[in-house]
């Protein structure tokens, strides 16, 4: 035992030795002689818990699952149940605390949102065989699987909208100072495997894509300075793993031998981080599922290099798929999402996640979605199905690992009617389109056959757990009849003999009886019994006991029937479980279409989405290019247009252009505190990346060049946790934009330098301008208050200028939200702070301070900076002015030392040390 487990040891006395459910009286104290002897089963629990550190383990005692000690105290804060104490050692109880197993999904789901990591205990063995080794015996347990956050697969446990994954991460050294990294995400409550690699700037963007619940990585890779911010600040739980076994030679010989393949080329070309990530996870898997054998799809390659790239400040920025607060609603994808399956929801969270970047895949999903859009017939019957189809995808994975019951079953079966069904629907719509033909396919390779037999086999009314029985359907299996038969209707059947006995026998007193001692008997009268023992009766009734005034016999017939009775409700049971076994290894040996036509059916619920959503809110399809074009007419913001919608108020449309020829262009956006610049900023970022997703945007006309990198520095916040002022981190994601955005990429700056002073400020603002336009050369939309900026366009080709109207009405501001031409000269900052309820004593000392400066400024206007620095003087620095000679210097490059006596060498030290003190 390890030292950890020793320790554990020391403070473990003697707990009750019964095996009974949770009550059983307390052991009495201990004494002294025996304070140190641990008791069977503690040394059972002990052994476990031991292989399992880290991990709170959910141990089972009849239909509880108990944690003792530390878990238990833990265990008991997080849930709020009652921390008891039982069993004594060393004068001291054991803190103990138990929840329902009926229960304990409930627990579960409340600790791992907690961050807890779970060890589930099984009983592995049957009560009474323990007993057969001795009174003392304790039944086998094991633990049966490690349950983490990136590892649920129960219904309860889950969001159906939503994947579960988690990443694992290798790296490959590239050389000294770079890496490649690899990731393998799974989903295991659907089988869906990814693998990816990413350099290591890129690492934080892919990870923010993927929105893994938990990050499985070797110790050397968290342990990297260089990456231990990635790691300490992100949301996912994080588990280490030894590095052992996970050298890319071992993890290609793990994914051989998991998917049964001699080579992995049939599943892609991966490099060997990749390949490392890949097994990497599965040995997560292994890890945490044990003996059973999750329902995996082989690993397929997602190329970085054909999605849209959206560092983790520019996707919470633009409230993607969560706001800024973490919250679901208010988000894009909660105002878009309009699936009607939990596999169609997943993968229009996925699509929105990673936009495209190959033009000919946007271009088919455009296709689909332009299809259904305009056959609205088709489009409605095909969500009506869907919204009838169960979630497949997860019903399979968790009967493959038996976790499963008859609901799953049943899952499965309505499922693959539905596929069917929306096959032959697909198959009378005359010409699809590429991406809906390839779904339609898919769904065709479906045998109804299984669904056939489950339908036959399953009952209307289903239990939720298997053991629990009663899920096949009466009259499909003639053995489970008479099982259920004998088990409901027993005295009925007794009855029944009794009767036929009596007709034979013609002794109308016969009975048929049952105590403990003989079981089931027939009993008649002494003068009767007589017969019974003479021939003909004497072959059937075996004589058992001579009572006063009666005679008691046994038949073979009613012995057989007593055993019958006695085992009905197990063997009806087992009866049931043959089948349930039956079934799932039909399905699973099945898993293959099965998947296929899941991600069909995903694939189909997210096409006709976007097309009801086209239609519904008047989107259209963008126009998608391989050059530099961003003209957006009547554009809108998709999220705030369906908010005023909801409200009877209509949003204002506004047209954007940043297209360019072998640059794009940058619009600098003016106007008054909430005019609308944020929105009108968000909102071209999101048609982009609607466009890339597949989707038809809100505007009226667009055209777009595809965009390989998005970035977006809105809004004020600080990083304190990090030591970061909201200007730091301003500067920091600015920072970040400067040195990476390229030519294809679109920029959403706004209001850069407003954290600082005002010439520290304007002089970033105006340095930022500069690069975005001679270096970054990309699309770009720029907003600010620094209204001397405007002037830049005097001297930049592709700068333009742009601002918000607003309209004055006795004195009040009137904000028309409406983006026109050129550059505003007022913020109107003060009547914003009017309307915010500011004292009016000092809104009226700021207008007397602001007509002082504005004076100022009149007397030396700051924009005319513009006209006396010259343009990118950044670019063009003079040359430093030569130093003055240094003396000491220079007598230090007169000296050889190899030349100097130990005199001289002296006497040239203090000739040095008299220079340098001048």
């Amino acid at each position: 035992m390890s030292q950890a487990g020793a320790q554990a040891q020391s403070r473990i006395g003697s707990l009750p030795e019964t095996e009974e459910a949770r009550g059983a009286p307390e052991a009495p104290r201990s004494s002294p002689a025996e304070a140190g002897r641990v008791t069977p089963m503690m040394a059972q629990y002990l052994a476990i818990k031991e292989a399992h550190p880290g991990s709170l383990l959910f141990y089972r005692m009849g239909d509880f699952y108990e944690l003792f000690f530390e878990d238990a105290e833990i265990a008991s804060r997080a849930l709020g149940i009652v921390l008891t104490k039982r069993g004594r050692h060393l004068g001291e109880e054991i803190p103990m605390c138990g929840v329902p197993v009926e229960r304990a999904d409930d627990y579960l789901q409340r600790l791992i949102a907690q961050g807890h990591r779970v060890a589930v205990c099984e009983q592995t063995e049957d009560p009474a065989e323990a007993k057969k080794r001795g009174s003392k015996s304790v039944v086998r347990r094991d633990v049966i699987r490690l349950v983490t956050p990136g590892t649920l697969m129960e219904e309860r446990l889950l969001d159906p909208g939503e994947a579960n994954l988690f990443v694992a991460v290798a790296r490959r050294r590239l050389s000294d100072t770079a890496w490649t990294y690899g990731l393998g995400a799974i989903d295991i409550s659907t089988g869906r495997f990814l693998v990816e690699s990413a350099g290591q700037p890129d690492l934080p963007s892919a990870l923010a894509r993927l929105a893994p619940r938990e990050i499985v990585l070797p110790d050397a890779i968290h342990d990297d300075p260089d990456l231990r911010a990635l790691w300490t600040e992100s949301s996912a739980a994080i588990s280490v793993l030894p590095r052992d076994g996970l050298d890319p030679a071992s993890a290609e010989r793990r994914l051989k031998e998991h998917f049964g393949v001699a080579t992995l080329d049939a599943f892609g070309a991966f490099d060997r981080a990749e390949i490392a990530a890949a097994g990497c996870a599965l040995a997560y898997v292994a890890r945490t599922q044990l003996a059973q054998r999750p329902v995996l799809e082989p690993p397929r390659r997602r190329a970085s290099d054909r999605t849209l790239a959206i560092d983790p400040a520019t996707r919470a920025n633009l409230e993607l798929t969560r706001t800024l607060q973490g919250q679901r609603d208010g988000s894009l994808l909660a105002s878009i999402d309009l699936t009607v399956s939990p596999g169609g929801a997943r993968l229009l969270a996925e699509r929105l996640a990673g936009p495209l970047t190959d033009l000919a895949l946007i271009r088919r999903r455009h296709d689909a979605v332009d299809h259904l859009r305009a056959e609205s017939n088709l489009r409605d019957a095909l969500r009506t199905a869907l919204a009838r189809t169960p979630d497949m995808a997860r019903a399979l994975s968790r009967l493959a690992v038996d976790r499963g019951g008859p609901r799953d079953l049943a899952a499965l079966r309505d499922g693959l009617f539905a596929a069917r069904a929306m096959a032959d629907l697909l198959g009378q719509a005359g010409d699809l389109p590429e991406e809906i033909g390839a779904a339609a396919a898919a769904l065709t390779e479906l045998d109804t056959a299984l669904a056939e037999a489950l339908a036959a086999a399953l009952a209307d009314d289903l239990p939720l757990l298997k053991r629990d029985g009663g899920f096949i359907r009466e009259g499909y299996d003639p053995d489970l009849d008479e099982a259920r038969a004998l088990q409901q209707d027993s005295r009925q059947v007794i009855a029944a003999l009794q009767a036929r006995y009596a007709a034979e026998t013609g002794c109308r007193a016969l009975r048929v009886k049952h105590n403990n001692l003989i079981g089931y008997f027939v009993e008649v009268p002494q003068a009767a019994g007589e017969e019974f023992v003479k021939p003909p009766l004497r072959d059937t009734f075996v004589h058992r006991q001579t009572m006063a005034g009666a005679m008691r016999f046994s038949t073979t017939e009613l012995s057989g029937l007593e055993a019958k009775i006695a085992s009905a409700a197990d063997r009806s049971v087992k009866i049931e479980l043959t089948h349930f076994e039956s079934f799932v290894a039909q399905l699973v040996g099945h898993h293959e279409i099965i998947t296929r036509a899941c991600d069909a059916l995903s694939v189909i619920d997210v096409t006709a989405a976007l097309a009801e959503l086209a239609a519904d809110r008047e989107w259209v399809r963008p126009v998608m290019e391989d050059g530099l074009a961003f003209s957006i007419k009547g554009g809108r913001h998709p999220v705030v247009e369906a908010a005023l919608k909801a409200r009877g108020t209509a949003f204002i449309a506004n047209d954007c252009d940043l297209s360019g020829e072998e640059a794009g262009r940058i619009l600098l956006v003016t106007g008054p505190n909430m005019g609308g610049k944020s929105t009108y900023l968000r909102q071209n970022a999101l048609i982009a990346v609607l466009a890339q997703m597949g989707s038809f945007v809100p505007a009226r006309i667009a055209r777009i060049g595809v965009v390989d990198r998005l970035f977006s520095r809105v809004g004020a916040a600080d990083d304190l946790a990090r030591g970061r002022s909201t200007f730091m981190v301003e500067m920091v994601e600015t920072a970040a934009i400067l040195n990476q955005a390229g030519p294809r990429s679109l920029v959403i700056l706004d209001e850069i330098g407003r954290g600082t002073a005002t010439f520290d400020g304007l002089s970033i603002a105006w340095a930022a301008i500069e690069h975005l336009h001679e270096r970054n050369r990309g699309r770009a939309l720029f907003a600010t208050h620094f209204h001397e900026l405007t002037a830049l366009a005097e001297r930049l080709p592709r700068l333009s200028n742009a601002t918000l109207r607003v309209a004055e009405w006795h004195g009040d501001v009137v904000f028309l939200h409406e983006v026109v031409p050129g550059a505003a000269d007022r913020s109107y900052g003060l009547q914003v702070a009017r309307l915010a309820g500011l004292p009016p004593a000092v809104v009226e000392r700021a207008r007397v301070i602001l007509s002082e400066l504005e004076r100022t400024e009149r007397e030396r206007p700051a924009r005319n900076l513009v006209e006396d620095l010259p343009l990118f003087a950044a670019a063009a620095r003079p040359a430093p002015e030569a130093p003055a000679p240094d003396r000491l210097q220079e007598a230090l490059a007169d000296l050889d030392p190899d030349a100097l006596t130990p005199r001289e060498a002296l006497e040239a030290l203090y000739r040095l040390k008299a220079i340098g003190s001048e």
